[in-house]
């Protein structure tokens, strides 16, 4: 009798929610451990891996999170991460053969492909940056055009400072709550996207990455890009989260794959410039995420 007022247990999805609500930041990084520790026993690699990232971010991103979610916790995710980065999954792999095909590559080559990329992530990015605290995404277009307008006429001191903004504003907003416990916005796939799919693939940092690049390039200054921003448009967290496992039969990855590849025949063409940047607006109309 007494069995009927027994509390039931909350989920994963109800623990992640409330610790969402209570700013439990602690909590969060705990609830994703326990997530990615229960997927990694039960043979889903793809989530485990997820789950796991998402928890070494919430505990990175703050000294006092870190000390009190405990070194038991930060160390065994950390061992659990190097034994998933083995895996054999799409976003441990698609590394190697883009780096096969950058070495071929000029760096201006690499760099158009890279923006073709990033023009493809631009829909997603516009309607994220829309949430409260995530602007910052809203503003990774216009950088994309300033660079595109580099590679034929000067941008302006002030344009030049926007990028180098922008670039400030990623590196803190990767480390904020506004990151990963931010909102969400609706896809065409059916679940909602949110602000935190973009932990994969450190695809924050390799954007960041990418301008600072090219900002030290304009001021003679120039470092090698080796095109980590390529694959930034394939959204693995998303996928992974929604479906789990391996994501490479998904067709929307599947289509970005394509995508990926095509991009890079595209360049060793030697396209004009019109060819590019009508490629890019064409990307900028795209829904990746679209069945």
């Amino acid at each position: 009798m007494f069995e009927l007022f027994r509390k039931k247990a909350a989920s994963p999805e109800e623990r992640i929610a409330a610790c969402l609500r209570k700013k439990d930041y602690i909590g969060l990084a705990k609830a994703y451990y326990e997530m990615g520790k229960a997927a990694m026993e039960a043979g889903d690699q793809g989530r485990a891996l997820l789950w796991l990232s998402r928890a070494d971010t919430v505990y990175s991103a703050r000294d006092d999170v870190c000390e009190k979610v405990g070194e038991d916790v930060t160390e065994d995710c950390s061992d659990r991460i190097g034994q998933l980065e083995e895996a054999p999954l799409l976003v441990n792999e698609i590394e190697e053969p883009v780096t096969a095909q950058v070495e071929n590559l000029g760096d201006p080559q690499i760099r158009v492909w890279s923006l073709l990329s990033l023009a493809r992530l631009v829909p997603a990015a516009n309607r994220l940056g829309a949430l409260s605290g995530c602007e910052v995404l809203g503003k990774l277009e216009r950088c994309l055009d300033l660079v595109v307008q580099s590679f034929q006429d000067p941008i302006t001191p002030d344009e030049f400072d926007f990028i180098m903004g922008v670039c400030g504003s990623l590196s803190d907003f990767g480390d904020s709550d506004s990151f990963f416990a931010g909102g969400e916005v609706e896809c065409s796939a059916g679940a909602p996207l949110q602000v935190f799919d973009l932990n994969g693939m450190c695809t924050l940092m390799n954007i960041e990455m990418f301008f600072d690049s090219h900002l030290r390039t304009l001021a003679n200054n120039p470092v090698n890009d080796a095109g980590q921003m390529i694959p930034c448009a394939l959204m693995p967290d998303y996928w992974t989260r929604i479906v789990g496992g391996e994501i490479r039969e998904i067709p929307q990855v599947k289509a970005e794959l394509a995508r990926i590849w095509d991009d890079c025949e595209f360049v060793r063409s030697g396209p004009t410039w019109g060819a590019v940047s009508a490629r890019i607006e064409d990307y900028k109309k795209l829904d990746i995420f679209a069945p």
